[in-house]
């Protein structure tokens, strides 16, 4: 089906969108142009969400802004935000009015007219998906990133050729009401994340499932054989599974052996690269690099897979240098908004570091943290909402003995220009929050920009 042919089964129909937001702009827009009785919804108030509403005004669109957006909504199809979960009273209410709630991606895959590769997991979806991208731009495949990451993809849809790959980052929120799956499913890891918005770990693991469960034979599953529950789920996948590794020798799948990338099909091994020379420092990336190497199996050679190893400097706020100063290097790890993905940032090093952590609370745990701060840290400074908590799990930790000294200090600024102040040449200043940013930031790029704006403002 045409996105066109979409718009025009929709006429007639009463149209929600929740979020006013610059990524649902193309589908509003679409929506609005095509003449469809739309509604936009968003908790902003007028001022807040600025220009804009004026614009969609001018093409017809209903507005319900403020606190009680929701309240009462009476509409035919919802466009769901990732932000607000299917199960909220408020959709639940408009369903049993007889709503029908899909989302910007939901939509996606139902008009998609080439292959798609979808990439979740706790940590290392971005950078997995992008090494994806980046693999079969280098083979010459013509490629569409969105999701999570790219542009909103549902607009795009007839531009697109039978012969393109749709690469696409997605989350537990996205992928919780999910119906379809992609052709090449991978999850990089699960660990607990989301528990401020998720019910319980059950449901963000269910969420994380619905990646695979709509695939059917021909379809594939990529799965971390290195995690419990990742491995778990080669039992209830409907096609292909295969595993990477990068601790196990796998008759079939992409694993690590002795420092080199292996691709094994049918207990025979063949060399892909070694792992030194993947240009993104760390274990973790060496993980993401043989997650991707699996989802391109049959898409793209080993020369499209080496040279992008080689070459791909990364993805913003992932352990990304920013500068060196007085031989000091100073690196962003904004993304790391969990404890599991802050200690895979600390591993990524073979010196102790000046760690910056800490942000707003989603109910993890901090006691393996703790433990890897004492073995990988050499001064911690703590800010933002979850100082405390993980003071708290460092220094009862049994491995601490009163090292690395630890300062808690409320002002994001000051904790950046009291790490800059404590390093000496040949330190690393790290910031890896394991926390996420919304007790300052509006997202954890905000909070990463602000960091690398200090840290290129110091005096040199």
């Amino acid at each position: 089906m045409k996105f066109c042919e979409y718009l025009g089964n929709l006429k007639g129909k009463r149209v929600a969108v929740i979020g006013a937001g610059i990524s649902n702009t193309p589908l509003i827009e679409a929506l609005l142009t095509a003449g469809i009785d739309t509604t936009i919804c968003d908790k902003l108030s007028r001022d807040e969400i600025g220009a804009s509403v004026m614009h969609y005004e001018e093409l017809a669109a209903k507005l319900r802004l403020g606190k009680n957006y929701l309240d009462n909504l009476e509409a035919d199809i919802i466009f769901r935000t990732p932000g607000l979960m299917p199960w909220s009273r408020e959709l639940q209410e408009a369903t049993k009015r007889g709503a029908v709630l899909t989302s910007e991606m939901e939509a996606f895959f139902d008009i998609c007219p080439c292959k798609t590769i979808a990439v979740t997991g706790s940590d290392g979806k971005t950078t997995t998906t992008t090494i994806i991208a980046e693999i079969l731009k280098k083979e010459g495949r013509t490629v569409h990133v969105g999701g999570n990451i790219g542009k909103p993809l549902l607009c795009m849809a007839d531009e697109m050729n039978p012969e393109d790959i749709a690469v696409l980052e997605l989350s537990s929120f996205q992928l919780i009401s999910m119906k379809k799956s992609p052709d090449i499913a991978v999850i990089t890891n699960i660990s607990p994340n989301h528990l401020d918005v998720h019910t319980d770990i059950e449901e963000y693991v269910e969420a994380k499932r619905n990646i695979y469960l709509h695939q059917d034979g021909s379809c594939r599953a990529v799965l971390n054989y290195d995690n419990e529950v990742t491995r778990s789920f080669a039992q209830s996948a409907p096609g292909e599974v295969l595993f990477f590794s990068r601790h196990e020798k796998l008759r079939d799948g992409i694993y690590a052996d002795n420092g080199i990338i292996l691709d094994a099909e049918n207990g025979h091994s063949e060399k892909i690269m070694p792992c030194r020379d993947i240009l993104l420092p760390g274990v973790h990336n060496i993980e993401n690099y043989i997650a991707a190497f699996a989802a391109v199996r049959g898409f793209a050679g080993r020369a499209s897979k080496v040279g992008t190893a080689k070459e791909f400097k990364g993805v913003p706020h992932r352990i990304e240098l920013v500068r060196e100063l007085r031989g000091v290097k100073y690196y962003n790890d904004s993304i790391a908004t969990s404890p599991a993905r802050t200690i895979a940032g600390l591993r990524s090093f073979d010196q102790k570091v000046i760690l910056i952590a800490g942000g707003k609370d989603k109910g993890l745990e901090f006691d393996e943290l703790g433990d890897e701060i004492v073995r990988h840290v050499k001064r911690l400074v703590l800010t933002g909402k979850t100082a405390e908590k993980i003071r708290d799990a460092v220094v009862n930790t049994p491995v601490y003995s009163g090292k690395p000294e630890i300062i808690v200090i409320e002002d994001f600024r000051e904790a950046v220009f009291n790490a800059a102040a404590s390093a000496s040449q040949g330190d690393i200043v790290l910031l890896s929050p394991a926390s996420t940013s919304f007790d300052r930031f509006r997202n954890f790029e905000e909070r990463g920009d602000v960091f690398k704006e200090i840290v290129n403002g110091l005096d040199s």
